[in-house]
């Protein structure tokens, strides 16, 4: 077992950012002309979604309530040499005037195309304790933020020309892990969410017969807007690693067993997924290679939902 425990124990530690850790796609698309509003894009997932399709040549406008930690998201873009760049557009998602202004912000830097709503939050605590305070606050982050920048941002992406919106589920919206009640509504409505922008980004059905925006539409694909969403397994980000300890706490078991039981133990892996890999879903479902991904998810989660000892 101690084998077993050292490589638990290396999955929690900070990952790094290469640039050929990077999916590279040619898409027509992924010039600095096409923005890509990214949400949380401070640390985590979303510092690595950011720096993925600025390296893929993409203009990021990266939201984020941590100004500092967007500059160090940009900075590592430009350290790793990327076509496209990532600018700073602080905002708190709790405020709605704060997102709407990010994504006209967005939109003023060119043609926004692509929006990646992955900021969350976590807390750990039974249902019959869960605090209403901080349940309400995650809902905002986690489901009217990711709402409420789609509508907003779907008009842009309609005149950019078509796009897609991704959104950052997980197994936690498949399945669900006790104490996590805010983090599990929150993940399930997102998918309901991909689903509701997949069941009416075809221009072509929600637009009258009549108009000239049916008639224009038979002729093109342009104005179609796609959704997906992106669920995994544990990822190695501060929100991840930050819950370890409160996790032990409320089962009354140590650190490392929350790691190997917990977060690995239906897992078919011994590592934690680093947030590059998943920022490579987002760039796969933005790109050309998804234009059939509408209303689906992509489930890489390493076997936790569909398999058991």
């Amino acid at each position: 077992m101690a084998g077993c425990c050292e490589r638990a124990h290396m999955s929690v530690e900070p990952p790094t950012l290469e640039r050929d850790d990077v999916q590279i796609v040619d898409d027509d698309r992924f010039v600095s002309e096409s923005v890509a509003l990214v949400t949380g894009a401070a640390s985590g997932i979303g510092r690595a979604t950011a720096v993925a399709l600025a390296v893929n040549g993409v203009t990021v406008a990266g939201v984020d309530v941590d100004e500092d930690g967007l500059v160090e998201t940009a900075e590592t873009a430009a350290d790793l040499d990327a076509d496209g760049d990532v600018r700073v557009v602080e905002a708190d998602l709790t405020d709605d005037e704060d997102v709407i202004a990010a994504v006209e912000a967005a939109a003023e830097f060119g043609d926004l195309r692509f929006v990646a709503n992955i900021a969350g939050l976590q807390h750990v605590a039974p249902l019959s304790q869960f605090p209403m305070d901080v349940y309400d606050t995650m809902q905002d982050v986690m489901v009217r933020a990711p709402v409420l920048v789609s509508k907003h941002a779907l008009p842009h992406i309609r005149e950019s020309g078509s796009g897609a919106i991704g959104n950052m589920a997980s197994v936690h919206g498949h399945y669900v892990t006790s104490d996590k009640v805010a983090y599990n509504v929150a993940k399930f409505a997102l998918r309901g969410l991909t689903q509701s922008i997949a069941a009416e980004g075809d221009v072509r059905k929600t637009t009258s017969s009549s108009s000239a925006a049916h008639q224009n539409a038979e002729r093109s694909e342009d104005g179609d807007v796609r959704g997906f969403s992106v669920s995994t397994g544990y990822v190695k980000t501060p929100l991840v690693v930050d819950q370890i300890p409160d996790t032990a706490a409320e089962r009354g078991i140590t650190e490392q067993e929350v790691v190997e039981d917990v977060m690995l133990g239906q897992a078919r892996a011994s590592e934690l997924m680093e947030p590059v890999d998943v920022a490579n879903l987002f760039v796969l479902g933005f790109s050309e290679l998804g234009s059939h991904l509408n209303g689906g998810d992509l489930r890489f989660d390493d076997g936790m939902t569909l398999t058991y000892d």
